[in-house]
């Protein structure tokens, strides 16, 4: 019986060791953020553009800086103009019409700070954010300040997260295929 409890209890132990929560995981946009962070440095862009549908209005660009991502994607009214902008590499051009002439519902921005994915949030650091449309979320840490629950906030930032990564994965995957 002893031996037995033991089990149970060392198996306890381990399964507790093993459920970790899901904010303490790296985020899933922190491989492909750092990965096209330096992908974008080793050639020397501070910026790459590209279609997230073929034939689509949706495109998405980002902007580098040393230690920041900002990546903007949405839909676009006149998907030819941005389409030629990609053919003539004109990438800063195609950030700046996502930016201020894509369709405002439509439109998401992320602010990497650290160009290492995005993170869930420490208070009195410095935070990434993610608006969609009007709306801006700051992924900071507090989320009582923001007037939700815990469980709102992590909801949000998974979310976030997932369609950062999806992004980042496009932008990545096509930035390795242009030359």
């Amino acid at each position: 019986m002893t031996r037995a409890l033991s089990c149970l209890t060392v198996a306890g132990l381990l399964l507790t060791g093993l459920a970790i929560p899901a904010f303490a995981q790296d985020p899933q946009s922190s491989a492909p953020a750092r990965e096209l962070a330096e992908l974008m440095s080793n050639r020397k862009l501070d910026s790459f553009a590209t279609r997230l549908t073929d034939g689509g209005g949706d495109f998405a660009a980002v902007l580098s800086f040393p230690g920041q991502m900002i990546v903007v994607w949405a839909k676009f009214s006149a998907p030819r103009v941005l389409n030629e902008r990609l053919l003539n590499r004109q990438y800063r051009e195609v950030y700046i019409d996502l930016n201020s002439a894509s369709d405002p519902d439509t439109r998401n921005m992320v602010t990497d700070i650290g160009a290492d994915g995005l993170n869930r949030g420490e208070k009195n650091q410095a935070a990434d954010s993610h608006d969609v449309g009007d709306k801006t979320m700051l992924f900071d840490g507090s989320w009582r300040e923001d007037k939700m629950s815990e469980a709102e906030y992590d909801k949000a930032y998974a979310e976030s997260d997932a369609a950062y990564a999806k992004v980042l994965g496009v932008l990545l995957a096509e930035l390795k295929k242009a030359s």
